[in-house]
């Protein structure tokens, strides 16, 4: 079965963006996209591949994104209509009422039988792109966390994680320390009883 795995950058004080979508904090060393595109190119937008030299790359962990409207957005803001076009694209809105580019599937109510259904499907694993009230919304479901924690203290704006209080249990599996002072951990959900 295919995995869920949220894969974000975190600031120290558990922030994925600022209270106004900032994200221009999250500092983009070379150190850290060579680790992205040696890990996971398949993250990295579509319009940018060609300069990094992933031009057609194959997809190594993901060939599906789900992500939240706030995470769109900067896209859309930027005219790029589908900005992951070598992964299967999903974004879960309320408020999108038509998908502004064909390759966009939009998920309007109930995600979290979405992404069930997704699941059971052949293929690579999931990436959850955000936001943090998607991500919380999806809790039941994620498999696995990659957090890119970035070593800067926001004070306020959008958590990882937004939604109800529903503790659950992760066991780290892996971290890698970069020599910009970025750590990159993952967990894997423990197991349920």
């Amino acid at each position: 079965m295919r995995k869920l795995v949220y894969y974000v950058g975190v600031t120290l004080d558990g922030y994925i963006a600022g209270p106004d979508d900032e994200i221009d904090f999250f500092s983009l060393s070379d150190t850290m996209a060579a680790w992205i595109a040696d890990h996971y190119p398949e993250t990295i937008p579509t319009h940018m591949r060609p300069a990094l030299g992933l031009g057609e790359t194959p997809n190594r962990s993901f060939d599906t994104v789900v992500m939240g409207r706030g995470t769109y957005e900067p896209a859309l803001t930027a005219g790029i209509t589908s900005p992951y076009a070598h992964l299967r694209q999903l974004v879960v809105s309320t408020t999108l009422e038509a998908s502004p580019d064909p390759a966009i599937e939009s998920i309007v109510d109930d995600p979290l039988t979405a992404v069930r259904k997704l699941k059971s499907t052949e293929g690579l694993d999931i990436w959850l792109a955000g936001g943090g009230k998607l991500a919380a919304s999806l809790l039941p479901e994620i498999d696995e966390l990659i957090i890119k924690s970035y070593p800067v203290i926001a004070g306020s704006g959008r958590p990882v994680f937004s939604g109800a209080f529903q503790p659950t249990a992760f066991t780290p599996s892996d971290c890698t320390s970069l020599d910009d002072g970025v750590a990159i951990t993952s967990f894997c959900r423990t197991t349920r009883n």
